[in-house]
């Protein structure tokens, strides 16, 4: 059945798994999660002029264009490794703790200036999202990059089945995700797994072997470093504030090239220093890769720097880390003039009162002012705003203006709301 499905696929070549977007010739995966059964969507699906429509439920419908299958979501990822496994260009896999998005998108500029260059497109890095982002692969793509993200072990090496990444890249390896993972010995774990894969399956792994963890990781594996000062590569900081410059060099070019980047925050030279490497493997021009990376601006609520008319605001509303949050509060107390407005970090299980009263006495040991919001902090005695809105009505009457603001929470937060009266 799945090669009937692939052979539809080829003529096609478009996948969805939401009835409100399917078009005319699409397959249509009828999935199921705890709030949702797209099974229930077959008919609309039929409706809309769907090519094929996969159910693994009895749907009481007859067409020749209904397929019954064991499982749609199996049938997904088994439709996206025989797609995989067409592609003779390179395809790498990305994962990590913090960055894995802006530093893919960066690789995507870099690379894009001499190769046609697919990218997953946001954040869609799960069960769902790999798949879909494997079959979103043009027939024309000279090279994938393939986002990755976990909150348990063996979740990356699921992925690796299906994307057989010839590259892998893990950004770092911080405290994400804890209560999945079980501890920061379960991140190196589960996150290795990606390099677990490329290396026993002949690929490379290119590592940043000055960030802890990682050069321990490297020992095991054969790989290329890179990083500030390794691998023949130099990138040194110029300015930092309000956005990030930078100048580097590669091992094979000894110029001494300058970027002036559209991003605040320097952890971000981390994921620029991996987009550097990357380009260079690929033999792009250093010269190109400055201009990438000069012209890339972060969009989605990462690392934005944005200014409101009030204040001038560091907007890294979409998720948040105990590494994360210390790598932000650390680059805010650098400057001057700030207020930080930081609100809960999910998914931390038992670890959540120790992370998040961490954070709360860091803030007191940069001398930072701020607030914060959510019910951990609240835990740890930092707080009595529990939600983004106690927050904006708090805000109304307490105006904060002609500041520096640092906006950072998980996602689950809602901190973008807060934007109207920063």
């Amino acid at each position: 059945m799945i090669e009937f499905i692939f052979q539809k696929f080829l003529e096609v070549r478009q996948v969805t798994t939401d009835t409100r977007n399917v078009r005319p010739n699409d397959i249509f995966f009828a999935l199921k999660g705890d709030n949702f059964n797209g099974n229930h969507f077959a008919q609309k699906a039929l409706d809309a002029g769907a090519a094929l429509v996969i159910v693994d439920e009895e749907v009481g419908l007859s067409s020749e264009r209904l397929v019954r299958v064991e499982s749609s979501l199996a049938a997904l990822q088994a439709l996206s490794k025989l797609y995989r496994e067409t592609f003779t260009f390179p395809v790498i896999g990305i994962t990590g703790s913090n960055g894995k998005t802006t530093t893919k998108e960066l690789m995507r500029e870099v690379l894009s200036m001499k190769y046609k260059t697919f990218a997953t497109h946001g954040n869609l890095n799960n069960h769902i999202g790999v798949p879909l982002s494997l079959l979103s692969v043009p027939a024309d793509c000279e090279i994938a990059i393939i986002e990755m993200g976990a909150n348990h072990q063996r979740e990356i090496a699921s992925y690796c089945e299906y994307a057989m990444p010839t590259y892998g890249l893990i950004t770092n390896i911080g405290k994400a995700h804890l209560e999945g993972f079980g501890g920061v010995e379960g991140i190196i774990k589960g996150k290795g797994e990606l390099f677990d894969y490329v290396s026993t399956h002949n690929g490379m792994c290119l590592v940043n072997t000055e960030l802890i963890h990682l050069d321990e990781m490297a020992e095991r594996i054969p790989h290329k470093k890179y990083g500030f000062k390794s691998g023949g590569f130099h990138l040194q900081t110029l300015a930092e504030h309000p956005t990030l410059s930078f100048e580097f060099s590669t091992p094979s070019d000894n110029t001494i090239h300058s970027c002036h980047a559209q991003m605040a925050g320097t952890y971000n030279l981390f994921n620029m220093a991996t987009a550097i490497a990357v380009g260079y493997e690929f033999g792009v021009p250093a010269d190109l890769m400055c201009k990438a990376i000069s012209s890339y601006t972060p969009e989605n609520n990462r690392s934005q720097w944005w200014d409101s008319g009030k204040n001038k605001v560091i907007l890294d509303a979409y998720n948040a880390n105990p590494s994360s949050m210390e790598a932000a509060l650390v680059n805010l107390s650098k400057m001057e003039n700030t207020f930080f407005i930081i609100g809960d970090m999910f998914e931390m299980g038992e670890f959540a009162e120790a992370e998040h009263k961490k954070i709360f006495e860091l803030t007191q040991e940069l001398r930072l002012q701020g607030i914060f919001i959510g019910k951990e902090f609240q835990a740890v005695g930092a707080t009595e705003l529990l939600k983004a809105q106690d927050a904006l009505e708090y805000l109304k009457l307490n105006e904060v203006k002609d500041k520096i603001v640092l906006l950072k929470g998980s996602r689950g937060m809602r901190l973008e709301q807060l934007k109207e009266v920063i």
